[in-house]
């Protein structure tokens, strides 16, 4: 038998379901609680980003006047700003998720679990080495 949630009648043989009641800062009072929504919030920022580059690869798309004025309006003082907190953000975000790793990730290799930080360790260096490569092929220029 389900449980719904009551909305305030009560029906004979049907228990109500309680509901404490949460302030809106209840995860300002706990700093793992307060890690954990920020870190979710981040995700705005992630998704912003791929936009973003959506939004350039249309305009690379549309020749070279339309993307010359995309990079103009990157380089107004909103953007720039946005930019700013936008990296801070996907930073946060991919460091966290990095920490996950050994939660998420389990490798076993027969009886022996691989310990967190050498999953966490082959992540940050796979990491470290796409990052090298991708900014070796766009210093190419």
């Amino acid at each position: 038998m389900g449980f719904e949630v009551s909305d305030g009648t009560h029906d004979a043989g049907r228990p109500r379901l309680y509901r404490r009641p949460m302030p809106l800062g209840w995860w300002l009072q706990n700093g793992a609680y307060f890690r954990f929504v920020v870190r979710e919030l981040t995700c705005v920022f992630v998704g912003l980003f791929a936009v973003l580059s959506l939004w350039q690869v249309r305009a690379l798309g549309q020749g070279a006047e339309e993307y010359a004025r995309f990079v103009e309006r990157l380089g107004a003082p909103a953007f720039a700003a946005l930019s700013g907190v936008t990296l801070v953000a996907v930073l946060y975000h991919a460091v966290t998720f990095l920490n996950l790793t050994p939660t998420i990730v389990v490798i076993r290799i027969g009886q022996q679990r691989v310990p967190g930080w050498a999953i966490a360790g082959a992540h940050y260096a796979a990491a470290v080495v796409l990052s090298g490569v991708v900014a070796w092929i766009l210093l190419q220029g």
